[in-house]
């Protein structure tokens, strides 16, 4: 009897274990964003399910998922800087870039506006009202995809909000969930994607102030790294989920999902 028990037990803690260590799976590098808006739990799941393979998600900025990619620490990159990832395609980290879909960035602050930013008529506009009444805005001020659309916004606005950090300009050194939490607390303006604003619930007083500015637009786009830099990259599986997610199944998961009622992201692979 003590001998059976002994070895269910070593069936369990040992066989088990290995069956989980044979289940396929890739790493995916990808945006805060695409986490925060919910996203990803529709998806994963659908290609799981489909397929047997496992994703395993590091959500951070854009810039330091493709850091983790240049290291060899990810295997596939979901993110939203059209510089970086040409950057990275270039330098021969990654095979291709491959257009996944879309949503906007937009402004939002108090419902107040006090700096008139909706009367703006876009994004550089408002940016150069929101710097002229010193009004309080909350930067990502990580390296993000995010953050960097805003630095880039603030060089087209002709202002540099550096010499102001600390000031009315804030620097939350955060994801986006906790950067707009940060401007709630302030009531202060702040540009954020809106998949992450839809699926935030916390919002107080702020509201959408800018959207629709075609400046704003915030394509996705996936990149699988290449085995040429990194060999142990587990290449065909991730070309599996890229085929899907860029396929007729992930794309119509990424139009069938909504956020109360919204539709949240837009596909746009290449056909």
């Amino acid at each position: 009897m003590g001998y059976r028990i002994a070895l269910f037990l070593a069936l369990v803690l040992f066989g088990c274990g290995d069956a989980d260590e044979e289940k396929p799976f890739i790493t995916l590098a990808t945006t805060t964003s695409a986490r925060n808006s919910g996203l990803l739990e529709v998806l994963l799941p659908k290609f799981t399910e489909e397929t047997g393979i496992e994703v395993r998600v590091v959500a951070v900025g854009t810039g330091r998922a493709v850091q983790l990619a240049r290291d060899g620490d990810a295997d596939g990159l979901l993110v939203h800087h059209k510089g970086l990832e040409e950057q990275f395609v270039a330098d021969g980290f990654g095979i291709e870039r491959l257009p996944v879909m879309y949503n906007e960035f937009i402004i939002v602050g108090p419902k107040a506006d006090p700096a008139g930013a909706a009367k703006a008529g876009g994004g550089v506009e408002a940016l150069k009202k929101i710097a002229e009444a010193k009004s309080p805005f909350v930067s990502r001020g990580d390296k993000s995809g995010t953050h960097l659309r805003e630095l880039a916004t603030w060089k087209q606005a002709g202002i540099d909000p550096a010499p102001a950090s600390g000031t009315w300009y804030r620097e939350a050194g955060s994801g986006m969930g906790a950067t707009l939490n940060t401007a709630v607390g302030m009531q202060a303006y702040c540009l954020t994607d809106s998949g992450t604003w839809l699926n935030y619930k916390e919002r107080g007083p702020l509201v959408v102030l800018v959207h629709n500015d075609p400046k704003l637009f915030n394509p996705y786009t996936f990149i699988v790294v290449s085995p040429e830099k990194h060999p142990h990259v587990k290449k065909d599986l991730t070309q599996k989920f890229a085929d899907w997610l860029t396929g007729p199944d992930g794309q119509k998961a990424i139009a069938d999902y909504r956020i109360g009622g919204e539709q949240a992201f837009f596909p746009n692979a290449r056909q």
